[in-house]
């Protein structure tokens, strides 16, 4: 038999009402000791709304009783909304404080039932359909390991008054005790009201004191007449849709509104709390909605909130509190805020109060309406082990204190700069920060924020420690928002410390970058800085609770050095029939051998795109674990519902550290009610189309802006990079927001090819934007593989009006260990035009040198020492001071507009003098550069004369080194021999011996032999075996083996240098036909060796045109190919009075350019004029007619804006 008292309280002081105590006797099984209580009622009646205060329960068998506090509304219209409580049991010492005194006040146990229940905020997405609302009453059952919650019914919903309408989000707020892990739920309706049938898309159930946020997908019709005609639901969470976070724990905030005449608000009134190291909490409503506004923070009222927050630690240092401003009575006097919050092991409580007594109130006092407090006392209860509560009140030493911060706003002196909107600021020092705050009252101007003008601000915070960096933001409003920030000064008026916050940029929805927003670092901060991700890989990320004192190194550049992390390069296209697309979550997991695997990498789409939308290319770069050789690729989504359906094109993965694409054409399914009904699917390498596209080596670049005013820029930037084996192409450099601004150190990852040791670099800008001139003070690159650092330093503008030269394109040598890498040199350039009829030009003539250390760029031939250049028979002379020595130099490339009345020319030859190698290069031409004349080409490639001196021998010496594995066992007495084998025949057996006084072939050890031999040209494959050193048979046992690392080989004639990559055991065997062959992993070709091969050589060109409806252009076509001697530069594909690249037609065109060697891949691409640009490209053949080998560069894609990825260029590699 068990009594049960529950007591009526009704909070409205006003009416003076007493409590209402009810007993009722019930009897039913013995439940032994008492967990939890359930109690609810049906909203019937007129006044069905019900404040419960508690609910005692005597267990009259053995007169134990429980105290189950609730001190909740159950009532639709109050509260959270609902009309089911569940509670649990405390301690009777919490229930009375004084057991001695039954009259006293009872204490507050709301904060005690929130930690010993779970809530759930419960979003329910109706679906975008025709019908899809209901107007039914919506009830859920939350199920979970232990228990459910019963029938809870949504009845008021938070985020909208007419619920469960087509497309909306309604919010909900559920609770529950101990039901453990939640496993499923089931959703349904009483199908009552006009309208009753509902297309339920998903249910959320976000925990935040667990935190943990559930997705449930349902995507089905709960309709008596659709679907299979069910009303109720049972749907289990999407294990890919779930999150989890950092749990959070609930305060009780009491506040105390002020006694005196207009103190009251109905304001939103908001508060932040701050832990110590800056750790601070979301910014919190206090208020749910109007209604609540209204009844709260009346004239000497105390309200009390208990809400769920991120745990800010043990103690609160700071609170913000404050309100919009916004209403009829918004002014507010704040007596005090407590906040009370449970002790660690939940036996007691502790009350930090944070007094205030001062308006917050536009109107009043220093008309602010956010006031930061400290605390004063903290009183704290802790429940003893006989049962009783010990009380501790202690004052809080060493509070922070309260700082007047003096903030000087510059504004631009520039055309348009001022602004009339309002401006924003929140200050961020590694205490903590202020919270946005208004710049409302300039203290030196009646109309702030005019051009070339200061206005200063006045504002109080809490001790913010060393301001390190501030957002700074106008709202847009008002005729001219547009706003030039030059600058920002912050003076710590209590420690006189001053900061610099240096802008010089737009915030504008028109100029520039078109934000708003800016966030700016203190001029001496030196940490880390918030960059935002893009192509080119970011390295910093701090928040605002950083540590400003310690820079740590990037987790993603430590990765990058330990070879654990790469980068990955994903191209998902979407198909084209009806209904490919999805809004859900894409991923990829990358598989190697033996179960080594990635993560689940997900493919986030950009801000602004929400689906993998019909037709789409979708590019995405991601960090995942080094798998070694990729052997399988799982794709898929974390749809769940029939109708998250996505049809895959196809998937393309760049592995830039390995140099290899993989092309997956998949054309299938992703979908549960389509094709085999997987939503992922494992791709086998083995079905891919795999691409060798070349090696790049990951490069931490760190780019330094000068401290110069107007230092930074927003022009688009272009580097180059030069080194011993060849040189990247124009590479962008992104500048993702908030790069290249005066004064920075801006630091991002970069995969740059495999060209080192590094020579120097170019840097290009494009001179546009709204602020062109850019002070570039130096660049640094370091090789994450072997750490190897160069530094590029110019110290000089780019500009066409600072620079004096006004060059928008540098160049800088690299300085590695102090030593620079190139000579500073002059050039001097006699040109010899022809003695023939009409040799002479009138056009801009250009050209390009190339040399062992790169090109020089383009040098146009203006200033000749001849006041009219290039007429016939003449010698002009052209000087380029200031130069970067090439070394010795293998072509010139040149070419002039064709502009003028005579613009065809005949030249003879070019002579280049290097002033610092006191050397001439002569390049022989005697040939037209014209388009009536000769071939119709206006570019000439010239091999120099001088490499004509080389001439290949007969014989030379090769120099092996052989590398033994750093192993148990890998070592050898015996002796290795080698037969090499190259494209003009076979070498002879060199023996590598080894002696009991020169040991070879030790652990780890690496060998030197070298040996005479005729030239076997380029050497393709080796024949390696391993023999006894006496030449005896049955000195041959069975388990004697050698296990070789590498080979390396040298021809010393040309110094070329073949790597051969082993990695085997090699068995002593005395027979000569056993042995192992091992084909040339990588070539490294000597400058000498390129120069040799510099023939002039005609390259045929076909390109074939798609034959889709509209796959032909009118646009200019252009072709860049690409061999490993070097590229043929841009080059326009024309035929005079001939219609190009029709659909499905063939169009052949003739390159003279001087013998690139091995071709690797060509750029197409057009120039979008024209009405029709859009163009599909089918192929392009490339046939060298001096060796007839015909390489092939399929495309089979769109080079149109409208199209796919948009782009209207395409690098082809080949496929064999």
């Amino acid at each position: 038999m068990k009594e049960i008292r529950s007591l009526w309280w009704s909070w409205c002081l006003m009416e003076n009402l007493p409590w209402r105590v009810d007993v009722f006797t019930i009897k039913a099984i013995d439940l032994g000791e008492l967990k939890k209580l359930r109690i609810r009622h049906d909203n019937s009646g007129n006044s069905p709304s019900w404040f419960l205060e508690r609910v005692e329960i005597v267990d009259l068998k053995d007169s134990t009783t429980y105290y189950f506090p609730c001190q909740r509304w159950l009532a639709v219209e109050e509260d959270d909304g609902q009309i089911v409580r569940e509670l649990v049991p405390v301690d009777e010492a919490f229930v009375k404080k004084d057991s001695e005194n039954e009259g006293q006040s009872l204490a507050t146990l709301g904060l005690e039932q929130k930690a010993k229940s779970t809530t759930y905020i419960v979003k329910v997405k109706t679906g975008d359909k025709k019908n899809a609302g209901t107007d039914a009453n919506v009830f859920i059952t939350l199920y979970g390991s232990k228990d459910d919650t019963g029938i809870v019914s949504l009845k008021a919903s938070k985020s909208n008054k007419n619920k469960f309408e087509r497309g909306k989000v309604d919010e909900f707020t559920v609770e529950s005790v101990d039901i453990g892990d939640l496993k499923k739920i089931k959703i349904g309706h009483d199908n009552k009201g006009n309208s009753t049938g509902w297309f339920l898309e998903w249910v959320e159930l976000d925990a935040p004191s667990l935190g943990q946020c559930l997705k449930f997908p349902c995507g089905r019709w709960l309709d008596k007449s659709e679907d299979d005609g069910a009303l109720e639901r049972i749907i289990f969470p999407a294990e890919l849709q779930t999150t989890e976070y950092i749990p959070f724990v609930p305060y009780e905030i009491t506040v105390y509104t002020s006694d005196i005449f207009g103190a009251g608000t109905d304001a939103d009134v908001f508060i932040v709390l701050y832990g110590s190291d800056g750790i601070c909490t979301q910014q919190k409503s206090l208020c749910l909605n109007k209604r609540e506004q209204r009844m709260n923070f009346e004239r000497n009222s105390v309200n009390q909130f208990i809400v769920e927050l991120e745990d800010v630690g043990d103690i609160i240092e700071k609170i913000r509190i404050g309100h919009k401003g916004e209403g009829v009575n918004s002014g507010w006097h704040l007596d005090r805020v407590a906040i009370r919050r449970l002790l660690p092991n939940g036996k007691g409580s502790e009350t930090v109060t944070f007094p205030c007594e001062r308006w917050l109130a536009k109107s009043e006092d220093d008309g602010e309406i956010v006031r930061e407090l400290v605390p004063s006392e903290i009183f704290t209860e802790k429940l003893m082990k006989d049962g009783t509560l010990k009380q501790i009140e202690e004052e809080v030493e060493d509070p922070l204190e309260v700082h007047t911060y003096k903030i000087s706003v510059f504004t631009g002196d520039i055309y348009g700069a001022g602004t009339d909107a309002n401006v924003f600021l929140n200050m961020y020092g590694d205490l903590g920060d202020t919270g946005e705050r208004k710049l409302s009252k300039s203290e030196t101007n009646f109309n702030k924020f005019e051009r070339g003008q200061e206005d200063t601000f006045t504002m109080q915070a809490v001790d913010l420690g060393i301001l390190y960096k501030i957002k700074i933001r106008h709202d847009n409003s008002m005729f001219s928002p547009d706003w030039f920030l030059d600058k920002v000064e912050i003076l710590d008026e209590t420690t006189e410390e001053s900061f610099v916050f240096l802008c010089e940029r737009w915030l504008s929805k028109k100029k520039e970058d078109k934000k708003i927003e800016r966030t700016l670092y203190e001029q001496n901060y030196d940490g880390e800085r918030n960059s935002l991700d893009s192509s080119s890989l970011s390295l910093s990320s701090q928040d605002s609770s950083g540590n400003l004192k310690e820079t740590k190194k990037s987790s993603l550049v430590k990765a990058a050095e330990e070879g654990s992390l790469i980068p990955y390069h994903i191209t998902v296209t979407t198909g084209t029939v009806y209904d490919s697309s999805t809004d859900s979550r894409v991923y990829i997991i990358i598989m190697g051998p033996q179960k080594v695997q990635t993560e689940r990498l997900w493919l986030d789409l950009p801000e602004g795109k929400d689906e993998f939308a019909d037709g789409s290319v979708e590019k995405f770069s991601v960090w995942g674990l080094d798998v070694g050789e990729i052997k399988k690729v799982e794709v898929g989504h974390d749809g769940a519902t029939p109708e998250s359906c996505w049809l895959v094109e196809e998937v393309n993965i760049v592995v830039p550290t390995k140099g290899v694409m993989y092309n997956f054409v998949c054309k299938c399914w992703l979908a549960r009610d389509k094709g085999d009904g997987l939503t992922s699917r494992i791709l086998n390498i083995l079905d891919a189309d795999c691409v060798n596209i070349g090696v790049k080596v990951l490069y931490e670049v760190t780019i330094v802006t000068g401290d110069i005013e107007g230092g930074g820029t927003d022009a688009s930037i272009f580097m180059t990079v030069f080194g011993s084996n060849g040189n990247t192409e124009e590479m962008p450099l992104e500048k993702n927001g908030d790069r290249f601004e005066r004064g920075q150190e801006d630091s991002f990852i970069m995969e740059i090819a495999d060209i080192a040791p590094l020579r120097k670099m170019r840097i290009r800008t494009d001179g546009k934007g709204t602020r062109p001139h850019w002070y570039l003070e130096r660049i640094i690159l370091k090789n994450l593989t072997n750490q190897e650092v160069a530094t590029f330093t110019y110290g000089e503008w780019l500009s066409k009006l600072k620079n004096a030269k006004g060059s928008l394109v540098c160049e800088m040598p690299a300085v590695i260990n102090d030593e620079q890498m190139m000579e500073d040199t002059t050039y001097t350039l006699q040109v010899k035009t022809s003695d023939i009829g009409g040799a002479g030009t009138d056009a801009n003539v250009s050209l390009i040198l190339f040399g062992e250390n790169g090109d020089s760029g383009t040098l146009p031939l203006k200033e000749s020492n001849k006041s009219n250049k290039f007429e016939r028979n003449q010698m002009d002379e052209f000087s380029f001071s200031d130069m970067l020595s090439l070394g010795d130099l293998c072509k010139v490339r040149i070419w002039h507009d064709n502009k003028g009345i005579a613009p065809g020319w005949h030249l003879e030859y070019i002579d280049v003098m290097d002033s610092a190698m006191d050397k001439t290069f002569r390049f022989q031409c005697d040939r037209w550069l014209a388009k009536g004349e000769d071939d119709g080409q206006l570019i000439r490639e010239l091999a120099c004369a001088n490499n004509d001196i080389l001439e290949l021998k007969e014989r030379t010496a090769y120099e092996i080194v052989t590398v033994t594995s750093d192993r148990e066992d890998a070592e050898t007495k015996e002796n290795i021999w080698i037969i090499l084998e190259g494209k003009l025949g076979r070498s002879k057996e060199f023996l590598m011996e080894n002696s009991s006084k020169k040991r070879r072939f030790e652990r780890g050890a690496t060998d030197t032999f070298q040996f005479s031999s005729k030239n076997v040209g380029d050497i393709a494959a080796i024949c390696v075996g391993h023999c006894p050193k006496d030449g005896k048979k049955s000195s041959a046992k069975a388990d004697v083996f050698w296990h070789v690392q590498e080979i390396i080989i040298t021809e010393m004639e040309l110094c070329n240098k073949y790597f051969f990559r082993c990695n085997v055991k090699i068995p002593l065997c005395y027979k000569r036909r056993d042995y192992k062959v091992f084909e040339c992993a990588k070539v490294t070709e000597s400058f000498a060796s390129k120069a040799r091969s510099l023939v002039p050589v005609k390259y045929e060109t076909i390109i074939v045109t798609g034959f889709e409806k509209g796959a032909g252009t009118n646009a200019n076509v252009f072709i860049t190919i690409f061999g490993l001697n070097g590229d043929s530069g841009k080059r326009a594909l024309k035929h005079k009075l001939r219609n190009l690249f029709e659909r499905g037609k063939t169009n052949r065109f003739y390159l003279e350019t001087l013998d690139m060697g091995e071709l690797k891949k060509v750029r197409i691409e057009h120039d979008n004029s024209g009405l029709a640009p859009g163009w599909l490209v089918e192929r392009v053949e490339i046939t060298n007619s001096a060796t007839g080998v015909t390489t092939i560069f399929p495309c089979g894609k769109w080079l149109d804006e409208n199209r796919g990825d948009g782009l209207i260029w395409r690098e082809l590699f080949p496929r064999y």
